[in-house]
């Protein structure tokens, strides 16, 4: 497995793991990521600033992805990335990838001059609160400018 910025050869491969995800958490309701209308085309959305966003695509040995993850400046807090889209395929899921994964968007992120990580997941994904938790991640209010709807718990990092 090795990690790489996404092209437009992943739209597709990665609209479906997304998909598939929020649907096996029965999340797939208006309001989450399956709804938002870059999904189909996230590599153009991603590349169309590369100052203010970054996505980060898990691939297998033949180049194609099995996950992903990407951030995008936050417009209430210019110093602060949205972690936006972690997801993982089934089959790869258990392995520790994910901390992978948030480990390369977090040195991206420093890298990009970003201050400190905020997410929105759903209270239902203990899977991916602990890991968030694991990785110095602690609890927030629900922000004003949070959007996606469904979503009911929110996350910050300050990195030090």
């Amino acid at each position: 497995m090795r990690i790489r910025r996404i092209s437009s050869a992943d739209d597709a491969r990665l609209a479906q793991i997304i998909r598939a995800s929020l649907r096996d958490k029965g999340l797939d309701i208006p309001g989450t990521a399956y709804f938002d209308p870059e999904l189909d085309h996230l590599s153009a959305y991603y590349l169309s600033d590369s100052d203010s966003r970054r996505y980060l695509v898990l691939a297998d040995e033949n180049d194609l992805a099995v996950g992903g993850v990407g951030l995008s400046r936050l417009s209430w807090d210019p110093l602060c990335a949205e972690v936006q889209k972690l997801y993982l395929a089934g089959h790869v899921k258990g392995r520790g990838l994910g901390r992978t994964l948030m480990g390369g968007l977090e040195r991206e992120a420093r890298a990009m001059g970003f201050s400190s990580m905020y997410l929105e997941t759903h209270s239902s994904l203990k899977t991916a609160i602990s890991l968030y938790r694991s990785m110095g991640y602690t609890e927030v209010e629900r922000p004003e400018g949070a959007i996606h709807s469904a979503m009911d718990y929110f996350m910050r990092k300050e990195f030090r």
